[in-house]
């Protein structure tokens, strides 16, 4: 779920980032940069367990 949950906030932050009526455009920029970080980290910890769970990585994102 958090993966998913990170996947859309990425999703959600980038088409925030195109809107004209944005007023903190860095602000928005360094976050959506640390969800990346965060999404890519949430990520390859999850292809570490990906076997135990069962569910591979590539049908959730």
């Amino acid at each position: 779920m958090l993966v998913q949950a990170l996947r859309d906030a990425l999703r959600y932050n980038e088409q925030l980032l195109t809107s004209e009526t944005l007023r903190d455009r860095a602000h928005y920029q360094e976050y959506l940069m640390a969800v990346s970080q965060l999404y890519a980290e949430v990520k390859a910890q999850y292809k570490r367990i990906e076997t135990a769970v069962g569910i591979a990585l590539d049908d959730i994102v």
